[in-house]
């Protein structure tokens, strides 16, 4: 992500609810510990096409409940190593969500009917999270996203719930070691 918090890229756009974890990564691969190597099969299960794509692409753009399905951390992973920084969707699964902002893999991105019905396969985006929009660079078309929480935003500036964890924890020693506390 740029320093002002926006990136752009192209899209790979699949015009479907319901893709869930079993394609983004097949479970026969859920013991490969290399991630480039996970990566291989990401969308395997879904788009043979994926990884050429993915050369031109830092952007899916999806339905409804975007990674439903079982509870791997391995989806977000092999997305991102894949080179996706984002997933802009209609909506998420919960776990995919956490999953994905937890361990700052990726971004998910939520956004309205306008946004996917207004985006195709190989429009080039921005997707600038400050500013609270999409937009389609090939069309000229903006789009608002849906605003992150408090908290999920500090966890995704900090890199992830890990680090957040850590700057929360360096932050409450220093309060303790000021006088008077």
């Amino acid at each position: 992500m740029s320093d002002n918090g926006a990136v752009t890229g192209g899209v790979i756009k699949y015009a479907r609810d319901n893709i869930d974890t079993d394609v983004i990564i097949p479970g026969q691969y859920l013991k490969i510990h290399d991630y480039a190597e996970l990566a291989t099969h990401a969308m395997e299960g879904l788009d043979g096409d994926f990884h050429s794509k993915a050369k031109n692409a830092s952007f899916i753009v999806a339905g409804r409940n975007f990674g439903c399905g079982s509870s791997r951390e391995h989806a977000p992973i092999a997305l991102a190593h894949s080179g996706i920084k984002a997933v802009a969707a209609l909506s998420f699964a919960r776990i995919f969500y956490r999953n994905a902002v937890d361990g700052a893999f990726l971004l998910p991105i939520e956004i309205g009917e306008d946004a996917y019905e207004g985006t195709s396969e190989g429009d080039v985006i921005t997707i600038d999270v400050k500013a609270g929009q999409m937009r389609n660079e090939t069309t000229g078309r903006r789009y608002e996203i849906k605003p992150f929480s408090e908290i999920i935003g500090k966890i995704i500036e900090a890199g992830g719930l890990f680090r957040y964890g850590m700057q929360q924890q360096q932050q409450q020693k220093q309060k303790q070691q000021q006088p008077g506390s």
